[in-house]
């Protein structure tokens, strides 16, 4: 069953709509280690002080060579890609430019920055004890790396990630599967006049390739919404689709504000996070890319959470689909927390109850849209829309016309409609990301009331926007 109903979404896969938002872990204080008493000396300076020391009387170049032995240690790109958590960075820093340059492309260097990184708190310590001028030649001959690495400040991962983007899409023996992929990258990067900042946050070029494009600053937004997509979706397919969809969230949100809930920071942050691998018809039976997923999850809301240490931003989880599954293995597994949890068209997970999940009391929300055969269907476990469950179910299930049934938004309908202009699901999911979802229970409480399942015809004005009164393609 669960295949025709995927065969059936193939189609539409490119369809916008599909998008999840993250929940605010509690406040992390960084404890600054203190630093080494040995010194690790890049090769190109190691090189420099033997050639320096070759140069003087013989009395004075003996002792020279004895302190250089004793208090340098010669790092290279085998090092480097033998070494893990602390030791990684450690070694990363003691490179020299052309050392850099060749671990930057370096495959098992490059394996362990994307897949097994050192945790956030010990980057964000090593980079913020680095020199600027450190900094600096590190962003410079290995953009690659820096711009991978949680914990390193969203802005110079942006800057890194765009130069990894322009040097790969200028290199002259460029595939055409990797044009095209970097080619999405490039065009979800467009910002339209008005729209909040685009920040590049992640970007492996690897294989079918991951990235992570935010709609606002992370560095300070008061509200960040990560956006989880589900099967089917890969970067050289949907890339700018799913990021435009993000940035209609982030637009949804900036109508909404004068609304938003006290947090800490200013504005709001969206992010389009393609960060694992999607299942397809091959695999879409299996776990095991959600469970992938769930842990590069886990990795990406710690390095927000360090970044913003003492200065925490709410967090929302916004899963689609097989992203929901992955979502709620990552709230499941006691290694991330989130404030809000929001899963659209979910084929269900091994988690049993809400409060199994990481996620503020009252704040798992559920939406099934009419005719998406994967919303309640429970394929993967139990469906987070059921009654034992503890979650919220959004009032998604009127009518497609919005005028006949006397509503201010449009009912979704199918498995992707769930985050297109209009919806009362993209409503829903945006007051919920400004910390409102008060106001959807609200919505939903008064919906059943009222004995038809549909939110009244004359919610609170503040709630709607001019133009969701007037009539939509």
């Amino acid at each position: 069953m669960l295949l025709i109903a995927a065969a059936l979404l193939t189609a539409s896969v490119h369809s916008l709509g599909v998008i999840e938002a993250p929940g605010m872990p509690p406040a992390h204080q960084v404890t600054v280690a203190s630093t080494a008493t040995t010194r690790i000396v890049p090769v190109d300076d190691v090189l420099s002080l033997a050639s320096a020391s070759a140069s003087v009387s013989a009395p004075v170049s003996k002792p020279v060579a004895a302190a250089a032995s004793s208090t340098a240690a010669v790092v290279g790109v085998d090092d480097l890609a033998a070494a893990h958590g602390r030791a990684f960075v450690e070694d990363l820093g003691a490179l020299g430019a052309a050392d850099l340059r060749s671990a930057a492309t370096d495959r098992g260097v490059v394996a362990t920055v994307q897949d097994d990184p050192p945790p956030a708190q010990t980057v964000a310590q090593w980079w913020s004890h680095l020199p600027a001028d450190e900094q600096d030649r590190l962003l410079a001959h290995a953009p690659a790396l820096v711009g991978n690495l949680e914990g390193v400040p969203y802005a110079v991962r942006d800057q890194a990630n765009r130069a990894t983007l322009t040097s790969g899409l200028a290199d002259a023996d460029l595939g055409a599967a990797r044009a095209a992929m970097l080619g999405q990258v490039r065009d979800s990067l467009v910002q339209q006049p008005g729209d909040p900042r685009r920040f590049l946050v992640a970007l492996d070029t690897r294989g079918s390739g991951r990235a992570a494009i935010s709609i606002g600053d992370l560095d300070t937004a008061a509200d960040v919404t990560v956006v989880v997509p589900g099967m089917f979706f890969t970067v050289t397919g949907q890339m700018t689709d799913f990021t435009n969809t993000a940035n209609d969230l982030s637009r949804e949100q900036a109508t909404l504000a004068p609304l938003a809930a006290t947090g800490n920071g200013s504005g709001a942050a969206v992010v389009a996070w393609m960060g694992y691998r999607t299942p397809d018809l091959s695999n879409i039976l299996s776990l095991g890319l959600a469970r992938t997923g769930a842990e590069r999850l886990e990795r990406t809301v710690a390095g927000l959470r360090v970044i913003r240490a003492g200065d925490q931003p709410r967090v929302n989880i916004v899963a689609h689909s097989y992203g929901s599954t992955t979502a709620m293995t990552a709230l499941a597994s006691g290694r991330m927390t989130a404030d809000t949890l929001t899963v659209l068209g979910s084929p269900g997970s091994d988690v049993r109850t809400a409060d199994d999940l990481a996620v503020a009391t009252g704040q798992v929300f559920v939406g099934g849209a009419h005719s998406d055969p994967i919303a309640g269907s429970g394929y993967f476990g139990t469906d987070p829309g059921g009654a034992s469950f503890g979650s919220t179910v959004l009032d998604l299930a009127g009518g497609a016309d919005a005028l006949s049934a006397g509503d201010v938004f449009r009912r979704p309908v199918g498995h992707n409609d769930y985050l297109k202009p209009g919806t009362a699901s993209l409503h829903d999911v945006a007051l919920i990301g400004i910390g409102r979802g008060d106001l959807v229970r609200e919505q939903v409480r008064r919906g059943k009331s009222g004995g038809d399942g549909i939110v009244g015809a004359s919610p609170d004005m503040y709630l709607v926007r001019p133009q969701d009164l007037q009539p939509r393609d």
